[in-house]
Order: structure tokens, then C-alpha cells, then sequence
């Protein structure tokens, strides 16, 4: 395996040498002491990581690009705690190629483009590749994104991102195009406690059974939030046993994480689950969201949208109860307008549902599209200002009032699109009695 050493051969000094000053060198000695038990057990070696075998199980195929040193661009996406900064790391410890990191948190283009020109000078002097690592790419933006793809293009550095956000929302398409997508995976329970099992042993300390399950499970998959939270227990237990009372004690405030694609899962699966009839799926996934943090007002946007889109005139009260609930939300503010949210997704999920609204409106759309700019017909312009009658504007229009019915028939769309069924309504709830009530218009001797 090609010898690397330390994850900070690219940074400079002020001197600009590359070589670390015995202050750096120092300081990263404290730091190192100092730093959090996730950082002090960070894996060296592809051996030591714990979790995503389908990736550095011998023979996987980013195990072996490490390897071989042969690693091209590539964006790493996982949860939190997954590993991208740590397989970074194992590639920092393994690569003939100078790694350099950057986090998007504090890097800007003038620093990314400094970073690409040594890059061209080393490699123009020295022979020597560049491995760029970027932290948190999703939070660069574009014009920072675009900085980077000549360079990426033209083989000048290997580009390395990590996030947890959905690449495909936060990676430009060009980057990502020339960017292998590694997808790590949130860590199973037994990987979990498998890194908290290596943490005790370290340290000496002794963990009761069920604290230890109990701090697995609220992980979540979270390796570092794992450590991190077993490192606060450790201190309040004090060189005791740590209970399940310091677990709980240690997580008192935390906040789970909600990234942009969980976002949009978990508000696809509420949609469904109250599409789908079911109102307590819905709440659960109410319950997730807001708990996550979501905003309050985006899921009421999505409920007055799903009255409209799935119940329709099946029950034509749904979106009158969306829409009450949404505006509770701006008049009574969380926490008491998750009971209006909530009652809102019950009331959707238990009432009839009806798209045909939706497909009527698809229909007509694709009558617009195809015909194009068509006429108003004249009896049905605007008839009421001066010299409209000397254009025909509003002559032969029949003024239903009039009719005893109420209705008369004529023609209120231009000849392309005459005769065109767009709403056909479904037999479900007051649907049907609308549906009656149109087929006896539509066939007055029946």
C-alpha cells in the first residue's frame, strides 16, 4: 500500500514550505488530548471501520481504488456518524497524492482557488497528484461548485465531497457527473454498539445492559452521536458504572437532524399515509417531522395541497379544515398548533378520497397545450363598455338566471375544445351526489 502519513501533509505554513513548524506540531499534540472520544477512536485503517462493508469489505470496490491509490472524484453521502470524514481520512493515510482538506463551512473561492493553483504548481514541479477534500460540500454554492470544474475536469485534482444532504439537490449536475456517488448507510444496531463496545474497552469503563441498549438505540445509526453521547454519561457517572439515568441525562436537549433528503422522504410518506386512508401513519410521521424540527408552516402547505389534490369534492369540508389549520398555525404558533396540524391530517386521512379534480385539471391543461391561443367566443366577451356591441361582444349570450332551471345550455369554450369531458366525478362521498346532480344537466330528460 502506498505510503501517505498524516491527513495534514497539504497544509501550508506561513513560510509556505509544506513543512509543519514544532508549533503546529505541538498545538495538534494538545488538540489531540483534548479532542472528543469520536475524534480519539476515528479509524486509521479500512480494517478498523466499522460499518459499510459494501464498501471497504475486502474487495469492495472503493476498498480496493484506496488501495491502489487509484481513487477518482467522488462525492461521499451518508447520515451523520456514517464514516465519510473517517474513509477521507483512511484515503489521507494511504495515498502518494498530497490531501488537502477544506470545509465549506469557512472556505470560500478565493481559497479553493488557491488550493488549485498549488495544486498545478506541485504538480507541474513535483510530479505529485492533489486530492481535495471538501467537508459539507452541499454548503458550498454554485459559483463555488463552478470553481472547482475545470480542475475536475481536466484530472488536475481528485475531488472528494462529503455530505448528508441529497447530492442530487445540493451538487451541481455538472460535478457531480464527473463524480463517482458513494452512498454510505446510517450504522445497524450491532455496528452501533460494536463502536460503543471499543470506546468501554479503551477507557476501562463498565456500562449496565440496558443503558448500553438504550444509547444504541438513540443513536439512530449515529456513530458520533453514539461517542458523543457516551462520553457526557461517562462524565456523569464520575468513574462509576454509567446507568441508564446518565445516558438519558446526557442526551436531555439534543436535537435530532433533519437533512434535505429526509425531509422530503418523510413528507412524501406523510402525503401517503394520509392518501392512503391511514391516520395514524399520518401522525406518525407528523409526530417525526415536527420533533425533527420541521417547519410547521410547510406542513400545513402540504395538507391544504393534499385537501384539493386527494379529497377534492369528495368532501368539500377538507380543505376548509386544511386551510383552518394552517392559519392556526400562524395565529397560535407551536407547540399547541401541532393539535390543529394533527387534527387536520386525522380529518384528511378519514375522509372520502378524490382526485379527479386533479385529473380534471390535468386534462384541460393538455387541451391548452395542444390548442394553443383559441378564441373567446363573442357571445362570451366582455360586452359592458362603450362600442362592444359594434364587435358582436356578448351577442347570443343566454343568461341562465333566466331559465327557470337555473342553467341553459351553450357553448362556453372555444370549437377546438367543445365537448371535451375534463371532470368526471368519482362515487365517493358528496362526489356522488355532485355527480347526479351533473348527469341530470347534462341529460335533462332522464
Amino acid at each position: 500500500m502506498p505510503s501517505g502519513g498524516d491527513p495534514r501533509r497539504g497544509r501550508k505554513t506561513a513560510a509556505g514550505d509544506g513543512a509543519p513548524d514544532m508549533f503546529s506540531a505541538a498545538a495538534d499534540r494538545q488538540l489531540a488530548g483534548r479532542a472528543p472520544l469520536a475524534a480519539r477512536l476515528r479509524p486509521r485503517t479500512l480494517d478498523e471501520v466499522v460499518g459499510q462493508r459494501h464498501l471497504v469489505a475486502p474487495g469492495a470496490p472503493l476498498r480496493v481504488l484506496v488501495e491502489e491509490d487509484r481513487l477518482t472524484s467522488a462525492v461521499l453521502w451518508g447520515p451523520p456518524g456514517s464514516g465519510k470524514t473517517t474513509l477521507a481520512l483512511v484515503v489521507a493515510a494511504t495515498t502518494a497524492k498530497v490531501f488537502v482538506p477544506l470545509s465549506a463551512t469557512n472556505a470560500g473561492v478565493a481559497d479553493v482557488r488557491a488550493v488549485l493553483a498549488q495544486a498545478r504548481q506541485r504538480l507541474g514541479e513535483q510530479g505529485q497528484g492533489t486530492i481535495l477534500f471538501i467537508d459539507e460540500v452541499h454548503r458550498f454554492n454554485r459559483a463555488q461548485q463552478d470553481a472547482l470544474l475545470p480542475a475536475v475536469e481536466d484530472g488536475l485534482v481528485v475531488f472528494v465531497g462529503a455530505t448528508t444532504e441529497n447530492p442530487f439537490f445540493s451538487v451541481n449536475a455538472p460535478l457531480l457527473s464527473r463524480s463517482t456517488l458513494w452512498r454510505l448507510a446510517p450504522l445497524s444496531d450491532e455496528e452501533v454498539d460494536e463502536v460503543v463496545g471499543r470506546a468501554l474497552a479503551g477507557g476501562g469503563a463498565e456500562m449496565a445492559d440496558e443503558a448500553r441498549r438504550r444509547l444504541v438505540a438513540v443513536a439512530e445509526g449515529d456513530a458520533r452521536a453514539a461517542l458523543g453521547t457516551l462520553e457526557i454519561a461517562l462524565a456523569l457517572a464520575a468513574g462509576e458504572e454509567v446507568e441508564l439515568g446518565h445516558v438519558e441525562g446526557a442526551r436531555a436537549g439534543r436535537l435530532v437532524h433533519q437533512g434535505d433528503d429526509a425531509h422530503y422522504d418523510q413528507v412524501s410518506a406523510l402525503i401517503k399515509s394520509v392518501r392512503g386512508s391511514d391516520p395514524d401513519a399520518g401522525l406518525y410521521w407528523l409526530a417525526r417531522m415536527l420533533a425533527a424540527g420541521e417547519d410547521p408552516r410547510f406542513v400545513a402547505r402540504r395538507l391544504v395541497i393534499l385537501a384539493s389534490e386527494d379529497v377534492g369534492l369528495a368532501d368539500p369540508m377538507a380543505l376548509v379544515v386544511a386551510d383552518a389549520a394552517a392559519r392556526a398555525v400562524e395565529f397560535v404558533g407551536m407547540p399547541e398548533a401541532q393539535l390543529n396540524l394533527a387534527q387536520a391530517v386525522v380529518y384528511l386521512a378519514a375522509a372520502p378520497k378524490s382526485n379527479r379534480v386533479t385529473v380534471a385539471l390535468g386534462r384541460a391543461n393538455e387541451d391548452v397545450e395542444r390548442v394553443g391561443r383559441a378564441e373567446v367566443p363573442l357571445h362570451l366577451r366582455d360586452g359592458s363598455y362603450p362600442g362592444a356591441a359594434r364587435l358582436g361582444h356578448g351577442q347570443g349570450y343566454r343568461y341562465p338566471h333566466d331559465d327557470r332551471r337555473g342553467f341553459v345550455e351553450q357553448g362556453y369554450r372555444p370549437p377546438e375544445v367543445t365537448g371535451h369531458r375534463y371532470y368526471e366525478p368519482s362515487g365517493h362521498g358528496a362526489e356522488a351526489e355532485l355527480a347526479e346532480r351533473l348527469r341530470r344537466r347534462r341529460d335533462p330528460s332522464s
